[in-house]
């Protein structure tokens, strides 16, 4: 006979463990203590087995029947109700674990030891840092669990701040971290495919540079004037005849330079493009090492930190000292020494527009090509690393040179 609800509520505990029955294999155990869990017995296999239920009244009778009849479904297609319980509590307690911030912290390990493809430090260290900003809003959730508008909400609070290049590119690095989960099987597909240009687009800002001749002359003898810190006083002379990234300029280290080669070679790791980058050295950029390199050589960083020589100078200094010296942000940032170079060198008609790319280390999409360039522009750009720098010690004299065709320095 079937059990009704007055029947439960009012079983009574005996001496010992006593079922009450219902049907197609359903029942309700009653403990001693007056425990009341659902339990259905079935065969699978030629073997007699039971599937915990629930326990009443959490599971009502309607709710036990109902599972019951799931359970006997899965046995029709062959399947045994107790071991895909036990493997969707398995699964259950992987996707708990497989949090956003869990998968996020684990893809930038991933990224910060990915070969060729790995992450440079400082970018390593920003991506953490935007990623993080998602912690308190979606980062204790299940990635599984994750909605659009989930992260949409979550990107939004950045962007409502006024950031909103970081905004994009935290949902950037939110999209690569849910394609990762994607790739290690934990998640279906990426939420974020289809909210691109849900926020707003970022303005875009140039760095300020002065690229006309008549003003660099100006410039470089303000730097040689400069009376802060003697290695802020150091970097600032030697960034305008090399031109590399201020982030390069910041690390580099004793060990990379060849004085007597007169090359510098930067370390794939610390390179934009993941790729070494081999810099020739002018006279010039020669005389300026030589001469820091007796107070912070032979060893470690070439510009330590004012603070501690085990850490590489502070990526504000430079911008810093160029407010000191008058040039706001608009006007010269210490990124702007590459925008003055491709200006001028490209502008004096003397080199080739991929020996200049080259001296950039701009990243070229054809790896054939970009492999043929490096061997064919070398002597170039040695050539043109000696012409830059002579160019700059002509303007910084005073002398009214503009670059073009007809310059000829040496």
């Amino acid at each position: 006979m079937p059990l009704t609800d007055i029947a439960i509520r009012t079983a009574k505990p005996k001496e010992k463990p006593h079922k009450l029955n219902d049907m197609q294999g359903l029942y309700l155990l009653v403990s001693p203590a007056g425990g009341k869990t659902w339990y259905m017995k079935y065969k699978f296999g030629g073997v007699e087995k039971k599937l915990r239920i629930g326990g009443y009244p959490s599971v009502s009778l309607r709710d036990a029947r109902k599972r019951r009849d799931d359970a006997r479904d899965m046995l029709e297609d062959g399947k045994d109700p107790s071991r895909e319980k036990k493997l969707e509590k398995l699964r259950s307690s992987i996707l708990a674990e497989n949090t956003f911030t869990s998968i996020s912290r684990e893809y930038c390990i991933k990224r910060r030891n990915d070969g060729d493809q790995a992450w440079a430090p400082a970018t390593a260290t920003r991506s953490e840092y935007l990623l993080s900003l998602l912690d308190n809003s979606i980062g204790h959730l299940a990635v599984h669990e994750i909605e659009p508008i989930d992260i949409l909400a979550a990107v939004r609070k950045i962007e409502k701040r006024g950031n909103h290049e970081s905004a994009r590119r935290t949902l950037q690095l939110s999209s690569m971290v849910f394609r990762y989960a994607v790739a290690t099987a934990r998640l279906k597909s990426d939420p974020t495919r289809d909210l691109r240009g849900a926020l707003l687009a970022p303005k875009v800002t140039h760095y300020g540079a002065v690229t006309d001749a008549s003003k660099v002359g100006a410039l470089l003898r303000a730097i040689h004037g400069f009376e802060g810190h003697v290695t802020t006083r150091w970097a600032l002379k030697l960034a305008p005849h090399v031109f590399v990234r201020p982030g390069e300029l910041r690390h580099a280290r004793w060990e990379e330079i060849n004085l007597e080669a007169a090359v510098w070679t930067i370390p794939p790791e610390k390179m934009k493009m993941r790729k070494p980058h081999h810099v020739p050295l002018s006279l010039q950029s020669i005389a300026l090492l030589k001469e820091i390199h007796e107070t912070t050589g032979p060893y470690g960083y070439v510009f330590p930190s004012i603070r501690s020589g085990i850490r590489p100078m502070s990526e504000n200094t430079l911008n810093a000292a160029l407010r000191r010296l008058g040039y706001s942000t608009d006007e010269m940032t210490a990124h702007g020494f590459r925008a003055m170079a491709s200006t001028l060198l490209n502008e004096s008609g003397k080199w080739s527009s991929d020996a200049i790319e080259r001296a950039l280390a701009h990243g070229d999409s054809d790896k054939v090509r970009a492999a043929y360039h490096r061997g064919t522009h070398w002597k170039e750009r040695v050539d043109m690393a000696q012409w830059w720098s002579d160019l700059l010690d002509a303007l910084r004299g005073g002398a009214a040179v503009a670059p073009g065709p007809g310059l000829n320095l040496r």
